[in-house]
């Protein structure tokens, strides 16, 4: 047997979570074997457990608007440039992040883009798609890669050149469906950051200046993470009418007369992946939550030379007990018990399962929770139940943890002093503002803060003042530096 034990040194973590998050983090995502950087510049390479919890992901909410009547499809990579010029704001709006082709290898001879998204090459197919009330609602997702070409420094799962995520477009009979539906697909995203993933978030509008471009309104899931910065985790788009009159999407209504529907878009990209290292990873690496880990049990039998062949059968029994949980059972001889252990909390397994010759004497197993390091002897007879127990109080000790730490982290303040001092501080703060853009870019400028959205439960603010330039307050809202 080759002793490989010395290798850990090299995997471990080298710097802790709050003493050096950003260099923490890359070493996570690279240890762990959920990412690697590519070759080229600002892009990255997803690994199989990167792509697993992605896959998890893309599971929940096909699954979810599966029941919302919500169908897949794909459209093209490529956009013609003219595309783009038809809706001037959300032309306007991605400009500066748009990728060219030069080959004008089209008829017309105009530059192809690389989708930034997917709005206008979608909405020309809609255009001949849709004539009749009757094929309202048209529901339709895609699953794919976008290009933000403005990107020039990856950082692995936040931001980067490519990343891969999700985008719903819907078509409405009416304004009110239409807005009902794109407060549900929200909803939706919450359902997955929380209910899946364990990260709590915050719903609610984003500021005119932060809305996506050609929208009337958009609405956002955020979160803060441990290094007091806000992330954006998901959107939803009311579109209005807008759309309809670039792309000439019209229909004959029920009454015979031409009639132009009302859309939404809705999106959720891989960072969320991020998401998940930064709001429940530890000094020892990755703490998966239960629901979205590919594996959520690793079973390692501690090898004595003697008695080896009774103790691996005896965690092969165990893992066969445990198939639902798709566990991992480590046979490998040319590793210490010990390394084992250092691997899988590195790669967040949930729970670990040992299995020793004083455990197969008495029938049982010893239970290892990654988050918290608690250690349990269990009857075989109990295991089943007792990991599918744990799974689930660890999914929800992970996520009240998680909201504990975000409560902590927001304040409220009245006075820009105060909001200057909690953003140094790296809090989220909950303030009121004037709604003016000039105001909030200001504000950008002095703290490099942002806003994030007004949530939907705001609070009444009449009487009061923003608390930047002192005009009557329009909101409350939240502001944080973001990524």
């Amino acid at each position: 047997m080759t002793d490989k034990s010395n290798e850990q040194d090299t995997k471990g973590l080298t710097v802790t979570k709050a003493g050096d998050m950003p260099e923490w983090y890359t070493q996570v995502c690279l240890k762990a074997e959920l990412a690697d950087y590519a070759p080229i510049k600002g892009c990255m390479v997803i690994r199989p457990l990167g792509y697993a919890l992605w896959q998890a992901i893309q599971d929940q909410l096909n699954a979810y608007i599966q029941e919302d009547g919500v169908t897949n499809a794909y459209f093209p990579l490529f956009i013609p440039e003219s595309f783009f010029s038809r809706e001037a704001e959300h032309a306007e709006g991605f400009k500066p992040e748009v990728a060219w082709v030069d080959n004008k290898d089209d008829k017309n001879g105009e530059r192809f883009a690389i989708r930034p998204t997917s709005e206008t090459i979608m909405y020309d197919s809609y255009g001949k798609w849709i004539r009749s009330w009757r094929d309202l609602p048209l529901k339709i997702n895609q699953w794919c890669n976008i290009v933000r070409w403005e990107v020039q420094d990856v950082k692995l799962f936040l931001r980067s050149r490519e990343f891969l995520w999700q985008e719903g477009h819907c078509v409405y009979e009416t304004a009110d469906e239409c807005h009902k539906e794109t407060l549900h697909y929200l909803e939706r995203y919450r359902q997955i950051a929380e209910e899946l993933l364990a990260i709590p978030v915050i719903m609610g509008l984003k500021s005119e200046r932060e809305k996506f471009a050609g929208a009337i309104r958009t609405y956002t899931i955020e979160s803060l993470m441990p290094d007091g910065k806000a992330l954006q985790m998901g959107t939803s788009h009311d579109l209005s009418q807008g759309f309809a009159k670039a792309f000439d999407i019209s229909f004959q209504d029920k009454d015979g007369k031409s009639s132009m529907p009302w859309q939404n878009s809705w999106g959720m990209s891989t960072r969320m992946i991020g998401a998940i290292v930064l709001t429940h990873g530890d000094d020892k690496g990755l703490v998966l939550p239960p629901r979205a880990a590919p594996n959520k049990v690793a079973v390692v039998p501690i090898i004595f030379e003697k008695q080896k062949t009774e103790i691996i059968k005896a965690a092969e029994e165990v893992g066969t007990l445990l198939k639902e949980f798709t566990p991992i059972v480590d046979t490998r001889d040319e590793y210490t018990s010990g390394w084992k252990f250092n691997e899988y909390e590195l790669k967040g397994i949930p729970l670990r399962i040992e299995v020793g010759p004083k455990d197969m004497e008495k029938k049982q197993a010893v239970v290892v929770r990654r988050d918290t390091g608690t250690k349990e002897f269990v009857p075989l007879t109990k295991l089943k139940q007792h990991v599918a127990e744990t799974l689930e109080q660890m999914h929800t000790e992970l996520y009240d943890k998680a909201k504990q730490r975000i409560a902590a982290d927001t304040v409220e303040v009245t006075d820009f002093a105060g909001f200057e001092k909690a953003i140094e501080d790296r809090k989220m703060v909950h303030t009121t503002h004037c709604g003016d853009d000039d105001c909030e870019l200001v504000i950008k400028e002095k703290t490099a803060a942002t806003t994030r959205c007004i949530p939907f439960k705001s609070g009444d603010v009449k009487g009061k003042k923003c608390v930047h330039c002192d005009k009557a307050a329009q909101h409350a809202i939240y502001f944080a530096r973001a990524y």
